[in-house]
């Protein structure tokens, strides 16, 4: 896909998500019609996106549809990432404003942060290589939120040239000691208004988020990107993405791990 076609669909994303105008599909000049252009358009998206806020920079990824139940509701059947923006990122116990969402869904995810850059000529890089180079674990709330009417029939293409439909990203807190979780059998209780909603479990991602990260990592390297030091990585839902409405309040309890809360309005 050339560059201005690029930019264009790029352009339209952004329009729609600043302007909470949803659209029905790309052009088809526009749009993406295989991972290359997926990610192309994205790295374009990423540029408007801190572009509109100086102060705004990208401080991870979150990777989507780890969990076949999150496969099933959008027909993909394959992982893909996205990018987490400081500008759309809270701590817990914030509050959440529906004016910045136009059809918004929660998943609860395990998220890491690195020690250091990896060397991406060491790739393909294994599960024990990657779980030594964690520097610390936090519980985290992805909320998804897609540009296009039916994110269900677009394919994986358009979902990841629009920054694989991440919308927001709240946060609890970290915690370095990795050696007390299991996260091949991790439970999560999701709750809204007080109200259990639905059970989720870490092995849900990939049969564990470690394997989820190692995916990311390995993927990067052979696009050529490395994960800067000090990133977030958001691992994917433990659960099926819920959708949120206006008066909800929300928390996700990853048990030891700590809890994810925040108010809709």
């Amino acid at each position: 896909m050339n560059i201005d076609n690029l930019n264009k669909a790029a352009e339209i994303l952004f329009n729609s998500r600043i302007n909470l105008k949803r659209i029905s599909k790309l052009p088809e000049e526009c749009s993406p019609k295989n991972n290359n252009d997926a990610y192309a358009i994205q790295n374009k998206l990423v540029d408007k996106y801190l572009i509109e806020n100086q102060k705004n920079i990208v401080i991870g990824k979150k990777i989507g549809c780890t969990n076949t139940e999150a496969q099933k509701q959008i027909n993909v059947s394959e992982p893909f990432y996205g990018n987490i923006f400081l500008h759309y990122s809270s701590n817990s116990n914030c509050t959440l404003n529906n004016n910045l969402f136009s059809k918004p869904f929660m998943e609860p995810e395990v998220s890491f942060k690195i020690k250091k850059e990896l060397d991406i000529s060491d790739a393909p890089y294994s599960f024990e290589t990657i779980y030594k180079s964690i520097d610390l674990v936090l519980p985290s709330i992805e909320i998804v939120d897609s540009r296009f009417n039916d994110w269900t029939v677009i394919g994986i293409n358009n979902l990841i040239a629009d920054n694989a439909a991440n919308a927001y990203w709240i946060y609890g807190e970290e915690i370095n000691n990795l050696s007390s979780f299991n996260f091949s059998d991790h439970l999560v209780t999701l709750y809204i208004n007080d109200k259990i909603i639905d059970k989720g479990n870490a092995n849900n991602v990939l049969d564990n988020p470690i394997n989820s990260l190692t995916w990311l990592l390995n993927t990067l390297a052979i696009q050529n990107k490395p994960l800067p030091k000090d990133n977030y990585i958001s691992t994917g839902t433990c659960t099926p993405a819920i959708p949120i409405n206006i008066g909800d309040n929300i928390c996700a309890d990853f048990g030891k791990l700590g809890k994810v809360n925040f108010n809709f309005i």
